[in-house]
């Protein structure tokens, strides 16, 4: 089939403003497809992931934004005290925007080595040594840093918090890499937050053993007589509700995916039989020299099969570098769904071109290699 690639070739490039013009219109199509695989991806790892299904998360009852939740800091004592806990982190949340935008930052306040223990962040030697000797130092997501274009000793300043940079990290989980990470104390101290003495949040880890559903349940009900009321649920639970309409919204945008699938269908099947009807009369002069329906076929499914797979796979690496290089991330209410490239979008993009190639131009292969050889010839161009 090989031999035949020049002929394959030099038919696409006969018409080379229509094949242009199929192929850039595959891309568009298949950037989206990636884009939207993308933003489900992100979604995916915030309500799959393991470690978040096992811990906990306390918030302030009917609080949904994090500048509206104050727990006393005090509560976590008692959290503590419950068996099959085995600890409780006090988490101060500060955002630039508790509604739904593609630039949020979110600062976490917490106890430099309760932070150490619990998230498992990547840094440069002497960053964390420096972290724990500077009242106002921060460590920064590297997506975050990119985004920003924050440097190492520089101050950055979000409303009214304003930290010293102090190291860039990388995250086993992607949405944390769009995060700042500074001193509880500090934090607490910042005008426009809860205070000392009081937190947004407390993160609950639990023992193996423990029963996450029952824990939230006794965690609830110790804290029932205290000053204030508490909601806990489990920190993937917590996640999905506070971005409740997001998820409707990623649901919707999944049915789009699938329309640019039927586009790249549409776009490449018309071109297909476009030049299917320009090439009726050679058809069927290759068939007199010889060549048996079958290949004829074939020759006209790698034409629909080359354009969709280079259109396809532009469209594929287009979409991976501007999630690489953009740093993209979504958030809402102080929590971050992060944008990232992975090899299954990437085989997705290129499954899909393959399958659409094949699909696109199967109906006019058909067509092409059932045409009578003495009516083709006598009525083709």
């Amino acid at each position: 089939m090989f031999r035949f690639a020049p002929y394959v070739v030099k038919n696409l490039w006969r018409h080379r403003t229509r094949s242009l013009l199929t192929v850039s219109g595959s891309a568009v199509a298949l950037f989206v497809f990636c884009c939207v695989g993308a933003v489900r991806e992100g979604l995916g790892r915030l309500t799959r992931d393991s470690e978040a299904d096992r811990t906990l998360v306390v918030f302030q009852e009917n609080r949904f934004c994090p500048s509206s939740s104050r727990l006393p800091r005090d509560y976590a004592g008692r959290i503590g005290a419950i068996d099959g806990v085995e600890e409780v982190v006090p988490i101060q949340v500060y955002t630039n925007n508790c509604r739904a935008s593609l630039d949020v930052v979110v600062f976490y306040g917490m106890p430099a080595e309760a932070l150490r223990r619990v998230r498992r962040l990547e840094l440069a030697p002497g960053a964390w040594d420096a972290f724990r000797n500077r009242h106002d130092a921060a460590l920064v997501g590297r997506n975050l840093a990119a985004r920003r274009k924050l440097e190492l000793g520089k101050p950055f300043t979000i409303g009214e918090v304003t930290v010293q940079v102090v190291g860039v990290f990388d995250a086993a989980v992607p949405g944390e890499s769009d995060a700042v990470y500074t001193h509880l104390d500090f934090l607490q101290r910042t005008r426009g937050t809860s205070g000392v003495g009081v937190v947004t949040q407390l993160e609950v880890h639990l023992a193996d053993r423990a029963d996450p559903d029952r824990m939230a349940a006794e965690i609830d009900e110790a804290l029932r007589s205290g000053a204030v009321a508490t909601t806990t649920r489990r920190k993937s639970a917590f996640q999905t509700s506070v971005l409740a309409d997001v998820v409707d919204l990623v649901s919707f945008a999944h049915w789009l995916g699938y329309a640019c699938v039927g586009l790249v269908l549409s776009l490449v099947a018309t071109t297909t039989v476009m030049a299917v009807e320009d090439r009726v009369r050679q058809h069927a002069v290759l068939q007199t020299l010889g060549l048996r329906p079958g290949r004829v076929f074939r020759l006209v499914v790698s034409e629909s099969l080359l354009v969709c797979v280079a259109g396809g796979l532009a469209g594929t690496l287009a979409a991976l570098a501007v999630l690489a290089w953009g740093g993209l991330a979504f958030g809402a209410e102080g929590v971050t769904i992060a944008f990232r490239p992975s090899l299954g979008l990437a085989l997705g993009g290129a499954a899909v071109s393959l399958a659409v190639g094949l699909l696109a131009g199967t109906i006019p292969a058909l067509h092409a290699a059932r045409a009578d050889v003495v009516t083709a010839m006598r009525d083709g161009r």
